[in-house]
């Protein structure tokens, strides 16, 4: 007895239905993936890009420190409490309620101290406030 022997066929692997899945995989992981970022925030300020200002009649210059002195047109503030700085806008005003507070505050210098210098402006009754900065480089 002769047998013929069978040509074996090899088993074919077909790759395009496990491609399909797994663009369908990656379509709906791209769509439901939420990405979150850091709140964490690097500030530097202040800078600004504007031309020189005309000279103000009348003006106050309170310079703002970075651990949170005050000195008011170079002159030393003796506390740091919103009544003393109050008291020595007032006394700079010498009671011209159209005088202008330029705020130079230290870019590092806690947000708290210059909120304390418009706090100080409203109690003494000067309502006009404006904030230097320097020119930033192109």
């Amino acid at each position: 007895m002769k047998f013929r022997q069978r040509h074996r066929e090899e088993p074919e692997i077909n790759l395009i239905p496990f491609i399909d899945v797994l663009l369908v995989v990656l379509i709906f992981l791209m769509l439901s993936t939420t990405y979150s970022k850091f709140t964490e925030l690097q500030v530097s300020l202040p800078v600004a890009d504007a031309e020189k200002l005309k000279e103000r009649p009348k003006e106050i210059i309170v310079a703002v420190s970075a651990d949170g002195r005050y000195m008011v047109n170079a002159q030393a503030v003796d506390g740091r409490t919103v009544e003393l700085l109050s008291a020595a806008l007032a006394q700079a005003a010498e009671g011209n309620a159209d005088t202008v507070i330029i705020v130079s505050a230290d870019a590092t210098s806690a947000h708290q101290s210059v909120i304390n210098v418009m706090d100080a402006a409203r109690r003494a009754g000067l309502s006009k406030l404006t904030f230097a900065a320097q020119a930033g480089a192109h």
